[in-house]
């Protein structure tokens, strides 16, 4: 008895000791590595957020990676005459990591975590429809990094695995740009295929990815290489609500103020979402280095964008030719009852006499123009600011402004639409009626098809006056002025030329109409060949011996690439006549 109750005991110690291992052989879950996160449907959450939140870095849209593209279109130019100038003058050197460098390091953060999500998700515990969220969401954002990448530095390494991500990076070769698009197209089109729209409401409705997003982005992507008659298709498809409900907003201003009342609205196709003003951290997140729980989570556009005297450090200010193009015609809509496009108050900071009590930069009422530079003047620019909402009195440097970064909205696919309806058929009611809708909201007069007896005549009113007037200053003219062919024709870069001229008048703002002649200088008049595009920085080439550069990198001049593949560059009209 006495043995039988040892062996017993024995086997009862054993198995206490057993079963003590297997509860005690757990995973550490703050020290898992990246093969075993994000095999459940919450860890595969956090990773999405993870990719949203690298489009809040200054290389892709917290700073540069936003107003690098504006600063080479022709209504902006560098104020400063220090930050931005190789890329306003576009004859940066490859040793300037500005623009070169940072722009590509954050959106190979961007494709580094989408490619993640992409491999974790078809093993994960979620649901077929959370599995189609979480793919088209990584689609969609890695497509818009590559889109970001390409369109400022025209060939890039095609990473699409995460497994190949840590090796390829130190040695893969660069894609054309028509396999970089190849890409891009497929990539926003499977988004589009698996994202809810807007009106699934919720997330999607505020902030998230979704296939109206998608079928933007994935007609953009179509017209860099003139497919209209395919981005034509997808544009009606937008405008007929296969992709949810848009419209325009009554009040153009409601795309440029802060708050959850006016952010995300009816109008927005994708924005960048940032924290309200009183609302974020207060570490300042500039690279994907600094990582910290109390980031900021704002962007700095407005300390580029914002006049001198308000604290900013002034380094982008608007062309006169921009200002002027307002002024040219009467609105039945104008701030205060006056007569001027409300587009103008909104774009630009500058004082006029009828808007009365409405001349306030900044909680302060002016009664002049503030300067955007105390040295080099220049008209100082509200878009993307916070400066005619009033929130505070005083810009506060760095990663401050809490104002969405619209990327795309609906007057874009009207416009756009437009376009390709004109490359297609040539002038037609249905181009004018797309046009007129984004007209009559800032109170113009219609247009009318008769006035426009062929295809340039119309292609010019979309290009130099609608499309400048309604997104002027935002990211995308410089991409629209490379995709446009502007570069390669004679006579269209003598255009953006007059049109990039500019006065240093310290202490105010110039917005008298100038020529290269009469100007003080002019952002094209420095420009080198190949430079439309930005080069590769000299330390990503050190560290990738296989990339050989772009246009840039090289001063070639990409007309042969441009005319080879077919395309034509318009030739100006005069609207007057």
């Amino acid at each position: 008895m006495k043995k039988i109750n040892i062996i017993v005991a024995s086997l009862v110690l054993a198995t206490g000791i057993v079963g003590c291992d297997n509860q005690l052989d757990i995973t550490n879950p703050n020290n898992q590595t990246s093969l075993e996160f994000g095999s459940t449907d919450s860890e595969l959450e956090e990773a999405m957020v993870a990719c949203y939140n690298r489009i809040r870095l200054e290389g892709t849209f917290a700073r540069v990676g936003y107003t690098m593209d504006a600063v080479r279109g022709d209504e902006v130019w560098n104020a400063s005459q220090i930050w931005y100038l190789p890329y306003d003058n576009l004859n940066a050197a490859p040793t300037d990591e500005i623009g070169n460098q940072w722009i590509w390091r954050d959106c190979y953060e961007v494709i580094n975590r989408t490619n993640f999500v992409l491999y974790k998700t078809p093993e994960s515990s979620a649901s077929d429809e959370k599995k189609n969220q979480f793919n088209g969401q990584a689609y969609f954002l890695r497509g818009l990094a590559y889109y970001t990448l390409v369109t400022y530095q025209q060939s890039v390494p095609l990473i699409t695995s995460y497994e190949e991500y840590v090796n390829a990076i130190d040695g893969k070769e660069q894609s054309t740009i028509d396999e970089c698009f190849d890409l891009i197209e497929s990539d926003f089109k499977n988004a589009m295929e698996l994202l809810p729209s807007r009106n699934e409401g919720g997330q999607w409705a505020q902030g998230r990815a979704t296939c109206g997003a998608a079928a933007g982005y994935y007609a953009r992507a179509l017209m860099f290489r003139h497919k209209f008659s395919e981005a034509l298709t997808v544009l009606k498809d937008i405008i007929d609500g296969k992709y949810g409900s848009y419209k325009l907003m009554d009040d153009y201003g409601d795309n440029c103020k802060e708050g959850t009342a006016y952010e995300n609205n009816d109008e927005s196709l994708f924005e960048v979402q940032f924290m309200d003003y009183g609302t974020s951290g207060t570490i300042e997140e500039w690279t994907p280095v600094n990582r910290s729980i109390n980031a900021t989570q704002q962007h700095a556009v407005e300390s580029n964008y914002g006049p001198y005297g308000f604290g900013s450090w002034a380094d982008l200010a608007a062309s006169p030719w921009l200002y002027q193009l307002f002024k040219s015609e009467s609105s039945s809509k104008g701030i205060n009852g006056s007569s001027i496009d409300p587009r103008l108050y909104w774009t630009l900071n500058t004082y006029e006499a009828d808007y009365g009590d409405y001349n306030m930069v900044y909680q302060t009422k002016i009664t002049s123009s503030p300067a955007s530079n105390s040295s080099n003047g220049g008209i100082s620019i509200a878009k993307c600011t916070n400066s005619r909402n009033n929130l505070y009195n005083t810009i506060t440097c760095g990663l401050r402004c809490g104002n969405n970064l619209r990327l795309m909205r609906y007057s874009d696919v009207l416009l756009r639409a437009a376009e390709c309806e004109n490359e297609v058929n040539g002038p037609t009611q249905q181009a004018i009626d797309w046009i007129n809708q984004v007209r009559n909201r800032a109170g113009l007069a219609n247009l009318n098809l008769s006035d426009f007896n062929d295809a340039d005549k119309l292609f010019e009113q979309i290009a130099n006056v609608e499309r400048p007037k309604e997104f002027g200053c935002e990211n995308g003219r410089g991409i629209d002025l490379i995709r446009w062919g502007f570069f390669y024709d004679s006579e269209r870069f003598a255009q953006i030329s007059q049109h990039s001229c500019w006065k240093s008048t310290p202490a105010e703002a110039s917005t008298e109409q100038l020529t290269t002649s009469t100007a003080d200088d002019y952002s094209y008049k420095y420009y080198v060949k190949g430079h439309e595009y930005f080069p590769i920085a000299l330390s990503t080439l050190n560290a990738n011996t296989k990339l050989v550069g772009n246009s840039a990198n090289k001063d070639i001049d990409n007309s042969t690439w441009f005319f080879g593949n077919g395309w034509k560059v318009r030739p100006v009209v005069n609207l007057s006549k």
